[in-house]
């Protein structure tokens, strides 16, 4: 018995990290039309911007931190994966 709830738990870890991993779809939201939001390559005001993106470019949201009271999410763009940085949560609209 004991070895198959060891078994349960590390398969239930295990597609836990699979979908975290996967990320959720996500989309630029109010940023304006004449602005773009920055992705950026950490989490936070400091760290230098990669490329800007408008209202409704399509993301794949992968995991978040907070950092100064701020939350930022890892993210990717939906049609170039390996495009990835960090951009403030304020501005993510998830289905």
């Amino acid at each position: 018995m004991k070895r198959t709830v060891t078994l349960a738990v590390f398969a239930l870890a295990f597609v836990s990290a699979c979908g975290a991993e996967m990320g959720t779809r996500a989309t630029v939201h109010r940023v304006g039309d004449d602005d773009l939001l920055k992705l950026r390559g950490g989490p936070g005001l400091g760290y230098r911007v990669i490329l800007g993106l408008p209202d409704g470019t399509p993301l794949i949201q992968r995991d978040c931190v907070t950092e100064v009271s701020q939350l930022w999410c890892r993210v990717s763009l939906a049609d170039a994966p390996n495009v990835t940085g960090y951009v403030s949560a304020d501005y993510l609209k998830t289905p």
